[in-house]
């Protein structure tokens, strides 16, 4: 796939255009969203995802569409899992609902910056060391297995534990006890002091970066275009707001979600590994995308309907997260 420059440029001026025109129709002012509101933009953010696949189709052909489709329903069900540890994180710093989407909207872009320096990363890797498929394979396989051993364990009483980045801010700068609006810097008797505002959009963009370590070689492993990676991360991300208050309360219905993640990483390890070995001259079977998003969109309507029907069976009950 040739991306030029030109499309690079117009690509991320157009996805700044879009997060700028969310913030301004949806997120100036600060309230609390409505389950309609946050189905419209959810509705409004996959609709300009299908457009941009049927963009890449045009553009570049199916097999970028297809990889592009592939790799945003991954980090589309990834994110959910996300939306776990949000809601652990807006409960530690006790976010006033009318501020939670200006903090949710700031973090994701926190994140989306951050997985970008991520996404580069990964790429320079791909290109220069075809083994570095192998690493990814098996680390993919290894989180599968340690989501299923997570889902094992009893998460009741799961609490948010901040990183040592944001642990080190804290310790630097001296913060305030409460929030004062939006803002997330006062002066008070001659300091300049973080708000509570500040810290949680830290913990929410830095945060997501671990679940990163995951996802990316995920996607990795559907695609080796650093344009159609980096895309798919946009989309699924920039819909991750509106998809929290849409979904949140049903959130601990999803008891097999992490069951169903964990197939969804073991396949595309094994997918990567059968690739790398590819490279290296073995003749091995390889899987293509239309097999891929097949697996991957069955296994989530799999997963959904299960957890549906045992958490009806089981209220109040959550076996996995």
């Amino acid at each position: 796939m040739d991306v030029s420059v030109a499309m690079w440029v117009t690509t991320i001026g157009v996805l700044i255009a879009l997060i700028v025109a969310d913030f301004f129709i949806g997120g100036r002012k600060p309230h609390e969203v409505s389950l309609k509101e946050a189905g419209a933009w959810t509705a409004v953010w996959v609709v300009l995802a299908l457009l941009f696949g049927g963009f890449l189709w045009w553009h570049s052909g199916a097999q970028p569409a297809g990889e592009f489709f592939a790799g945003y329903v991954t980090e589309k069900s990834l994110s959910v899992d996300n939306l776990f540890v949000f809601i652990l994180i807006m409960g530690k710093f006790a976010v006033p609902r009318i501020y939670q989407q200006r903090v949710l909207m700031v973090g994701v872009i926190i994140a989306l910056v951050l997985r970008a320096v991520f996404i580069a990363g990964g790429a320079a890797l791909v290109t220069t060391f075809s083994w570095v498929f192998y690493f990814f394979g098996a680390f993919l396989v290894w989180t599968a297995w340690k989501l299923i051993k997570e889902a094992r364990e009893d998460h009741q009483d799961e609490e948010f534990e901040e990183n040592r980045l944001l642990r080190s801010i804290e310790r630097r700068f001296p913060s305030t006890d409460r929030y004062h609006g939006t803002k997330l810097l006062i002066s008070q008797n001659g300091r300049r002091l973080m708000t509570p505002m500040l810290i949680v959009m830290l913990a929410i963009g830095t945060t997501d970066l671990l679940f990163a370590l995951d996802s990316i070689p995920a996607i990795f492993g559907l695609t080796q275009q650093p344009y159609v990676v980096f895309t798919a991360n946009a989309f699924a991300l920039m819909g991750l707001r509106q998809l929290y208050f849409l979904i949140g309360g049903l959130l601990k219905r999803l008891v097999h979600l992490s069951y169903g993640l964990s197939a969804i990483l073991g396949f595309i390890g094994v997918k990567l590994v059968l690739h790398a070995l590819h490279e290296s001259g073995v003749h091995v079977p390889e899987i293509g995308i239309p097999v891929s998003l097949g697996f991957i969109v069955l296994v989530l309507a799999v997963t959904t309907v299960t957890s549906l029907v045992a958490s009806r069976r089981q209220p109040g009950e959550r076996v996995g997260a």
